[in-house]
């Protein structure tokens, strides 16, 4: 390895390592707690290790690919029943991908963009905070980066080998999340446009275009008849019923409709971003002013840099294989927002469009790596200023974004609530008690599953409705913990048991839940 690739690969390894960093520290407070969704995938794993019964789909919580609850099982029996190895999957996932925006944005550029790519992953306040979330969405991602690394690796290489492992990981990707099913219409604009710009593409191409379609097939098969021969009612979805499509929806105004949800779904990363407290530090946009500033020149410069080279096939028959980066960079944008802008229910909308993540990012970069191209024409002191003024606008993001993440939205009580923090303060609190002692839980349906998991194994705690206080009906000490408060209950179980006393817990988020004891 020469001197240079050394220092370039040093240079990735503490990108990446920044990034990991930034993803594992304090996993067990920030985010302050373990959304009950999250909680739904450790419970199916759980039963998933203890039945030995492993799914492609796992239908409840709406239906959910079953890949990433399969290694969440594979972490929780390796490293035990926590909240670090509930994660863990996503915060390597989260890690990964930050090594396929690297490797993809070089194929497609070069090595700096390639850099710069990276380090706006590493460091994005958006990539951080999915990264430290339970959700199967942090694979798509990884799983699109990846595979049109190889996908354009192939085309320069022309080895069937990278066609393959490409293919491979893009039939994966049915495994990982709901958005991904749209994944394949980025492709077809990318054959288009190699049909465009490349001439006879097919001849030269055609045995590796099908490689690539078997070993797709491969992977996706297990949940290809899944989908459409064991189960076809997981085909449905909550999607249909939020869809602008739906009248029930847009009320007879599909393009005003539309034209709202695509509007916010376009706002969301430079002006008014998503507004739930979990995916998001509302009302900000997704990127910090700088990295949303680059990347908004980023696109436009890739739209005008589109319309030049179309010109050029067009009118002058020029063929510039450019021409497919920047089609292919655009549609993967339009194409993974569509997840977003198709639906009307909570928008803007930070997980659904996570797959834009990377190539937001990518366009980013593009905007740091042009103003150097043009500083390099200049004087050796204009050089000197602007590569000062990118240094210091990256070492700007990348304190920015996580004192932005750690310090303000990770303290924040409206995250606290998001995240229902109160069910792993009771959760705590439910370790500390003698486990001989009755511990009666009064929680909701999906309030009860964070604390079932991680108490996993504790004897003697019992789950009930509030509707069901009759049967607590112990002959020795018992504790009675309360998610909620409810007057009426606590008043009539202290008419059963005079000696219950209620004690309220509180933190310094306003994080609170009650016990009777």
């Amino acid at each position: 390895m020469t001197n240079k690739k050394f220092w370039i690969w040093f240079i990735v390894f503490m990108i990446v390592a920044l990034g990991f960093i930034l993803r594992f520290d304090n996993i067990n407070s920030a985010p302050p707690g373990v959304y009950p969704d999250e909680a739904v995938n450790g419970e199916d794993a759980l039963r998933a290790i203890s039945t030995g019964h492993f799914e492609w789909f796992y239908p409840a919580n709406q239906g959910r690919e079953g890949l990433f609850i399969n290694i969440q099982a594979l972490s929780l029996v390796l490293f035990g029943v926590n909240v670090l190895a509930l994660k863990l999957p996503s915060i390597l996932f989260g890690t990964l991908t930050i090594l396929g925006v690297f490797l993809l944005a070089r194929e497609l550029f070069s090595t700096r963009v390639g850099l710069f790519s990276a380090f706006l992953v590493s460091v994005g306040y958006w990539a951080i905070n999915f990264s430290r979330i339970g959700f199967r969405a942090i694979m798509l991602p990884f799983i699109l980066v990846f595979s049109f690394y190889f996908l354009w690796k192939g085309l320069r290489t022309k080895k069937w080998t990278d066609f393959a492992i490409g293919g491979f990981i893009f039939g994966a990707g049915l495994h990982t999340y709901i958005a991904f099913r749209i994944a394949p219409a980025i492709l077809v604009v990318a054959l288009v446009s190699f049909l465009i710009s490349r001439p006879n593409f097919i001849r030269e191409y055609w045995k590796k275009i099908l490689v690539f379609i078997f070993f797709t097939a491969i992977a996706a098969a297990p949940m290809l008849y899944t989908l459409f021969v064991a189960h076809p009612e997981y085909m449905e979805s909550r999607s249909a019923s939020i869809s602008i499509l739906s009248p029930a929806v847009n009320k007879g105004h599909l393009v005003s409709t539309f034209l709202r949800s695509f509007g916010l779904s376009l706002a969301k990363y430079n002006f008014w971003g998503d507004q739930n407290w979990r995916h998001n530090y509302p009302p900000y946009p997704l990127l910090d002013f700088l990295t949303g500033i680059a990347f908004l020149f980023g696109f436009f410069y890739s739209f005008i840099l589109l319309f030049h080279l179309l010109y050029l096939r067009i009118f002058q028959k020029i063929r510039d294989p450019k021409l497919d980066i920047y089609v292919f960079l655009l549609a993967w944008f339009f194409i993974m927002l569509a997840p977003e802008f198709l639906t009307a229910e909570g928008n803007p909308h930070a997980l659904r469009s996570i797959g834009t993540l990377p190539v937001v990012f990518i366009f980013a970069a593009l905007a740091f790596d042009y103003i150097l191209k043009f500083a390099s024409s200049r004087s050796v002191f204009y050089q000197k200023i602007v590569i000062g003024f990118v240094a210091i606008a990256f070492i700007f993001i990348g304190i920015f974004n996580p004192v932005k993440y750690f310090y303000f939205w990770a303290n924040k009580p409206e995250t606290a609530s998001a995240f229902q923090k109160n069910l792993m303060e009771a959760t705590a609190y439910l370790k500390l008690l003698p486990a001989a002692e009755k511990k009666f839980v009064i929680a909701e349906n999906m309030q009860r599953i964070p604390i079932e998991v991680f108490t996993t194994g504790l004897p003697n705690i019992f789950f009930l409705y509030p509707g069901q206080i009759d049967q607590i009906n112990p002959k020795n000490n018992f504790a009675i913990i309360l998610i909620d408060r409810n007057d009426e209950l606590v008043a009539s179980l202290q008419k059963r048991f005079p000696q219950l006393e209620l004690q309220e817990f509180k933190d310094s988020v306003n994080s609170t839940f009650y016990v009777l004891k």
